[in-house]
């Protein structure tokens, strides 16, 4: 197990086992295109007992989830949750489901699967909606839901420190009790985590706001395929101090390796916020409001939404809800504005 401290120090190696561009593609054709037979790959080894027994061997026997067929004491189906995906479109044929509690377990974990040629695939809340947290067949699943602490936070700048499995709701809850939000929003707040937030770097309805996580991420933590450990968790705004290494793991989605620590600015809570709902009769209109609330509200702006009829339709059936509005329209549009009073 090696740790990187300090961005600077070279990288010599990326191993072969991650996954490359071409073979994300090639997920990506089996997953959206139904004529595509993909077949797995024969130079990565299939699990047995004996690699269960050494994952056991560094974790705590209740973090390793495994088959009856391979000397544990689940049925297959009960992995149903991990090797599918939230719609239930994709499903892979994992046996066995790790979920280590430090950093210092998934290197362990990754250098031995590395060193074994063992597939992994890395998995945060499993809120997704294109099958990319699912295994393609049988590759190992590193869950870092039991990867939920807070490590610091420091309520005069803001910043939060925290391990990569936590819930994105729950860390909003908790620094809205020091008087700041999280810069990211989602429907999935309350299963999704923020590894996999920053791994897929997710835009939200805050985005137009707060902007990005390339902008709201100050460092990261997270171990390569070969084991070892990228250590960039700063807690400075301002760095420019060599490579921004970051960068290239929000949204490389684990092809780099596997974030198991965020470091993150949240602004301060607003004091004020205010909702309204328009209806448009098209498209273009969508637009033109789109325009006048930029240029009306600036920087109070928080969220722009817009949907159409059937959007509306189908929601209100669903719910048994009213139109908050008193005549039907093709499109609909909410604005949110946030700031102080």
């Amino acid at each position: 197990m090696h740790r990187l401290s300090s961005p600077r120090k070279p990288i010599t190696a990326i191993v072969p086992n991650a996954r490359s561009p071409a073979a994300v593609w090639g997920s990506l054709q089996r997953r959206h295109m139904a004529a595509v037979n993909l077949e797995r790959d024969p130079r990565y080894k299939k699990i047995g007992s004996e690699d269960v027994k050494y994952f056991r061997s560094v974790l705590e026997p209740r973090s390793v989830l495994a088959t009856k067929e391979l000397g544990g004491t689940a049925d297959i189906e009960d992995l149903d949750g991990y090797n599918t995906d939230w719609l239930g479109k994709y499903k892979g044929n994992s046996q066995v489901v790790l979920r280590p509690k430090s950093t210092e377990q998934v290197s362990k974990v990754l250098e031995y699967c590395n060193r074994e040629r063992i597939a992994v695939v890395p998995q945060g809340g499993n809120t997704g909606l294109v099958g990319g947290s699912v295994p393609v067949f049988d590759e190992v699943i590193i869950s870092l839901a039991s990867m939920n602490k807070v490590r610091s936070f420091n309520n005069a700048s803001g910043i939060l420190v925290c391990d990569s499995g936590c819930i994105l709701e729950e860390l909003d809850n908790y620094v809205r009790q020091h008087g700041y939000v999280i810069p990211l929003d989602l429907g999935a707040k309350g299963s999704c985590q923020i590894g996999g937030n920053v791994s897929t770097n997710a835009g939200g309805i805050r985005f137009l706001r707060y902007g990005s996580l390339h902008g709201s991420v100050l460092g990261i933590e997270a171990v390569l395929p070969d084991g070892t450990i990228i250590d960039n968790l700063t807690t400075l705004p301002k760095d420019s101090t060599g490579y921004d290494m970051k960068q290239l793991f929000i949204g490389a989605e684990g092809s780099l390796g596997i974030v198991t620590g965020v470091s993150i600015m949240t602004p301060p809570k607003p004091t004020a916020t205010n909702v309204a709902v328009l209806g448009v009769p098209d498209y273009q209109s969508v637009q033109k409001a789109f325009r006048h609330v930029r240029r009306d509200l600036g920087e109070i702006l928080s969220a722009f939404e817009f949907w159409d009829a059937r959007c509306m339709q189908t929601v209100l059936g669903h719910h048994q809800l009213r139109n908050p509005l008193s005549s039907e329209f093709s499109f609909y549009v909410l604005v949110e504005t946030s700031g102080s009073k």
